[in-house]
């Protein structure tokens, strides 16, 4: 090595000495440059890759780009300037220039083949291209305005604040003295219409022997029914000129149709007269209960509409045969598998 070193310091010599003949003092001061240097040249590149560490962001941690008010109004105001220019290149007024002639005239400067609607140029107003972003939830001062900002779901811990809230409501509601208390607890609460109000009652009708009856209609599936109840009866019932029993062989239509009558309990009270077609028994059997109900409305008060509402009974269902489906047996039955 010692040789090698030698030799290199005679040749850097000679080609000094061939070059200008002050080898004596340049050959020191290069030395001297080539030593001091090397810590120069390490420490400097030391600082160049701590300096690239430090400058290095997480863009995935980062997340999507926000879209602050100040970013939407610049983008605003360079798209009315835009549209400006592009109304003078297409010899339009400025200030009539529609979304409508932007667009007509971007599909004339740009042409494009794209099938692809949203790869195809466009120029839109900003508040359709960004996404909307959710209003600031904290003031200048960095408070938050809610009071549950800070468990991460206010709006969950928002809704379980005012159930408690009402427990405890109704909890001073079941006390004895809570008649003390009545001018706060009002402050609460809210007066609803009652929805049997909104049911249209027909008013009493009367026969030539002054015997008040009433008539209504109800469907279920394909099934409709009409039913006329009179008053002092004797509880005979029938259903397309037969007896009710000899109609409907299976107990529970039976037990549907007697509902109304049971809930009211006015069995053997009213007779009533009935009229159904289409569907089979089960849905005859529903059209006929839902008609009943309707017609009993003109014989009751309106507490008893409220309680036959909250029961079911003036409600339509809805409810119908699922079609079959194709490429498979039923609604929602498959065909039999089958390995061949």
């Amino acid at each position: 090595m010692s040789k090698m070193a030698a030799s290199s310091g005679r040749a850097l010599k000679s080609f000094v000495q061939g070059c200008c003949g002050c080898s004596s003092v340049i050959l020191p001061s290069i030395a001297r440059n080539v030593i001091l240097q090397k810590p120069a040249v390490t420490v400097l590149a030391r600082l160049v890759c701590t300096s690239s560490t430090l400058q290095r962001k997480n863009i995935a941690a980062a997340g999507p780009e926000k879209y602050t008010q100040e970013f939407i109004k610049k983008q605003i105001e360079e798209f009315n300037i835009g549209k400006r220019h592009l109304a003078n290149m297409m010899g339009e007024d400025p200030e009539t220039f529609t979304q409508e002639g932007i667009d007509r005239a971007i599909a004339y400067l740009f042409p494009s083949g794209l099938f692809e609607k949203r790869a195809r140029p466009v120029m839109k107003h900003p508040d359709e291209i960004f996404p909307k972003q959710r209003a600031v939830q904290w003031g200048e001062d960095g408070r938050p305005f809610h009071f549950l900002f800070y468990t991460g779901k206010q709006s969950y811990y928002s809704l379980m604040h005012c159930l408690r809230f009402i427990q405890l409501l109704e909890r001073i509601l079941a006390l004895p003295y809570c008649s003390i208390e009545e001018e706060y607890i009002q402050r609460f609460r809210r007066a609803l219409e009652v929805q049997s109000k909104k049911q249209k009652i027909e008013p009493l009708q009367y026969d030539e022997n002054e015997v008040a009856f009433s008539i209504g209609e109800g469907r279920r599936k394909t099934a409709t029914a009409t039913a006329t109840v009179r008053d002092n009866g004797s509880g005979n019932i029938t259903v397309n000129g037969v007896d009710y029993l000899l109609y409907f062989p299976v107990l529970q239509d039976r037990e549907q149709l007697m509902f109304p009558f049971q809930f009211l309990d006015r069995l053997g009270k009213h007779d009533m007269e009935c009229k159904v077609t289409g569907g089979g028994r089960s849905a005859q059997a529903g059209a006929i209960r839902l008609a009943t109900a309707r017609a009993l409305l003109s014989f009751i008060t309106e507490n008893e509409v409220e309680s036959m509402r909250q029961a079911g009974l003036l409600t339509p269902d809805p409810r119908v045969k699922e079609r079959q489906k194709p490429g498979q047996e039923g609604a929602r039955r498959k065909f039999t598998w089958n390995k061949r």
